[in-house]
């Protein structure tokens, strides 16, 4: 993979090669969008770029931006490229804290403020004298600062962008941060260049050499996940139709417009669709239907239809591991499903699926220029081309977290076939003892229940304790009715039937006392789960800490 051009430049090429084709299609509310095609996005990002050199900003500053994903997100990080500097991103749901913890700790010099759902509470964060700028689609509440369209309008396009070296800083990745303070991952341009045809030549070997692909723009692009298998492909691939969602209550309306080919996901959010389709059918109505020849494949149409699924050609799962029952029962509806691995600190290329290497449970094999291999203690180190240049003004950090040979301390543990096949066995940090003295990883028993479809989402723990224990948040359909007496009678059998089949699989010391039924969902608004909706278990694990003893006193299932 050549970086003698860099990003940038590739994007620029295309620009000047297809200047009319649509590269985004972003909702404007009351069901209308707005298309912007590649000469559009490149006129407004030279015109911004224009107007961020006039600011007398150092070469390199960091320019910040909060919001959620929309079009001008991306044209705003042409901009900030062109005129020579480094974005920040943050994740649009960060509370206050974090926000001013980024923006002070990056030095960021101006900050883009974009669609947001939380601005009055994140606005007393920025810094006095910060400048800002208002992208479209911003707030109402942000009406006073200056706004991106009247900028573009009145100023003329930068004439030469920067031009950047590979070793220079395009981004500063801050983690969502499961536990402690974010860190600031720097991805420099020869790395996010790499990543982003790496993965645009891994998406045409799944979709076909020629014609356009369409996706769905939707997890945060502030994650590295988004902005390399969405943005930086599709800047490095030149025929990719970005489409971008309006809202978790349009989502659907979202989806069927775009009728995407290529659609990535989180578990959670497979998991939410399989509940969404038992909710309408019962899982054995459906099974039954699918084993009837010509029955069963206008129900997987339609099942597919209802979802917006059914143009996909390829579909991807990542951020966190996917339950094995997940992958075969939406490979029985006929839908090409694969899981893949990465993180920030790689840029998210490392590990994929495909045709040829595939198995529910494993998540891929080395892209191409990636490799991998495990510690004595059975630890995942990975050398990616989209690798970090370290974790931005942590010195002490960067040189822990890579070997003397270059490769990174994923902190994952895992298992590795002789056919490169890689399987995540746990988190080293989220190991535990119980009081008998044995280590119990929480993910593979957490992907055992979170199979079963009256379970949305799992954790397992029981530090300290007797034995492990379980906790589930109920399936979205069975929330309102969980207090109900004929709902909990009949959820407690489910949920006890859930608990001695896992504990027949497990190993004597990982079996669960009990399975404890969480009273809310946990969510990223009420601070329990991360952005790109992982576990915060820390905080899940204080604020049960109380209830924990009484629940020893008995077993199977209990309800918080």
């Amino acid at each position: 993979m050549s970086t003698t051009l860099l990003l940038l430049d590739i994007a620029l090429a295309h620009a000047r090669a297809h200047p009319q084709r649509v590269l985004f299609t972003q909702p404007i509310g009351q069901g209308q969008v707005i298309e912007i095609t590649w000469a559009q996005a490149m006129d407004e990002a030279a015109r911004m770029a224009a107007h961020l050199q006039a600011q007398g900003f150092p070469q390199g500053s960091r320019i910040a931006m909060l919001s959620k994903n929309c079009a001008h997100f991306i044209v705003a990080e042409l901009a900030i490229w062109m005129a020579g500097h480094c974005t920040v991103a943050i994740f649009p749901t960060e509370r206050a804290e974090t926000v001013r913890y980024v923006l002070e700790h990056s030095e960021a010099s101006l900050l883009f403020v974009g669609k947001l759902d939380e601005w009055e509470a994140q606005r007393p964060a920025v810094p006095a004298g910060l400048p800002c700028i208002a992208l479209l689609l911003a707030p109402d509440s942000a009406a006073g600062l200056p706004r991106w369209a009247d900028i573009v309008a009145k100023t003329a396009p930068l004439a030469t962008p920067v031009q950047r070296r590979e070793d220079e800083l395009a981004m500063l990745l801050y983690t969502s941060g499961s536990t402690g303070t974010p860190k600031g991952v720097m991805t420099s341009f020869g790395a996010i260049t790499r990543t982003g045809q790496g993965i645009a030549a891994d998406v045409r070997q799944r979709v076909g050499a020629k014609g356009d692909y369409r996706m769905l723009s939707y997890l945060p692009l502030a994650h590295s996940f988004e902005r390399s298998w969405v943005e930086a492909a599709a800047l490095a691939d030149g025929h990719a139709h970005l489409f971008f969602a309006e809202s978790l209550d349009t989502f659907l309306a979202d989806l069927q417009r775009a009728r995407p080919t290529v659609f990535i996901s989180v578990p959670r959010l497979w998991l939410k669709f399989q509940q969404g389709v038992f909710a309408k059918m019962p899982p054995a109505k459906l099974d039954r239907l699918l084993a009837i020849p010509l029955l069963g494949r206008l129900v997987r149409k339609k099942v597919l239809k209802g979802l917006g699924l059914d143009a996909v050609l390829q579909a991807g799962s990542g951020s966190a591991p996917l339950p094995p029952e997940l992958i075969r029962w939406y490979r029985k509806l006929g839908l090409r499903l694969f899981e893949g691995y990465g993180m920030s600190e790689d840029n998210s290329y490392s590990h994929s699926s495909n045709e040829q290497f595939s198995e529910p449970g494993w998540v891929g094999v080395p892209m191409p220029g990636v490799q991998c291999k495990l510690s004595p203690e059975g630890e995942i180190l990975i050398k990616s081309p989209g690798q970090c240049s370290g974790y931005y003004k942590q010195p002490e950090l960067t040189a822990e977290s890579f070997t003397a040979d270059g490769f990174f301390r994923t902190g994952d543990l895992g298992e590795q076939r002789a056919d490169g096949l890689l399987r995540i066995t746990g988190r080293a940090k989220e190991l535990f003892k119980t009081a008998k003295g044995k280590y119990v990883a929480p993910a593979p028993i957490e992907n055992r229940l979170n199979a079963h479809p009256m379970v949305e989402m799992s954790l397992v723990s029981g530090v300290g304790q007797q034995a492990a224990f379980a906790m589930v948040v109920l399936a979205e359909s069975l929330r309102p009715i969980q207090h109900e007496p004929a709902t909990r009678i009949r959820v407690a059998a489910e949920l006890q039937a859930l608990l001695e089949g896992v504990n027949a699989e497990l190993a004597h010391e990982e079996q669960l006392h009990t399975l404890v039924v969480a009273r809310e969902a946990w969510s990223i608004e009420n601070g329990l789960l991360t952005p790109t909706m992982k576990l915060k278990r820390a905080r899940i694990e204080a604020s049960i800490a109380e209830a924990v003893p009484a629940w020893y006193e008995r077993q199977g299932v209990q309800w918080l």
